[in-house]
């Protein structure tokens, strides 16, 4: 279903949803069996885009009751099998959401957009989760992208996060970049602000 249909049915069925994410959590655990069993990895990523731009889908006891419960034992059957770091990938705004993030089992936010205020997020809850982004994919990885763009966004990155528990990176989950040389610079440019930085 849309995300319209699936908000609206949150509210209106929400014993059908649970059974909706019961069923999607045990195709989960399943596949997980495989993961852990045969490839044995120290770090894994799940996504799950959770809001747009500017807004969570939902409110954080929304995402409490639906979905908090189904992370937690996902992220608790890799972390019982060797799992060692767990990145959480959702480029969008959830700021209102990290609380539970962290109460899932979550070691890394990847993607976390500036529109979520990083550096505050780093500041408040900098030790329990670390915030990997802050250098969105829509300002940087555009046509028309420039040298002087992507280093002064990665310089603001850099310097308004920190050194601890902040990981410059473009947001964009997926492909590196859209268009050539972006993620190349990036990488060069994050380099050395590492040197300068350290």
């Amino acid at each position: 279903m849309g995300m319209n249909d699936c908000l609206y049915n949150m509210a209106a069925y929400p014993d059908q949803i649970h059974e909706l994410v019961d069923v999607y959590l045990d195709f989960l655990m399943r596949r997980s069996d495989a993961i852990v069993q045969h490839v044995k990895p120290d770090m894994l990523m799940f996504s799950d885009d959770l809001g747009t731009s500017t807004s969570s889908f939902m409110s954080p006891e929304m995402f409490q009751e639906f979905f908090l419960p189904a992370y937690q034992q996902l992220f608790a059957k890799w972390r019982s099998n060797g799992v060692e770091l767990i990145y959480h990938h959702n480029d969008s705004y959830s700021a209102n959401l990290v609380p539970y993030i962290i109460e899932a089992g979550a070691d890394v936010w990847q993607g976390c957009l500036t529109s979520n205020d990083v550096p505050a997020l780093v500041q408040e809850y900098g030790g329990r989760l670390s915030f990997m982004g802050d250098i969105d994919s829509s300002v940087v990885d555009s046509p028309d992208w420039t040298r002087e763009l992507i280093e002064r966004e990665v310089r603001r990155a850099c310097e308004t996060n920190g050194k601890l528990y902040f990981i410059p990176c473009m947001t964009m989950g997926g492909a590196p970049a859209l268009y050539d040389g972006v993620f190349e610079y990036i990488d060069e440019c994050i380099d050395r602000m590492s040197e300068e930085m350290f």
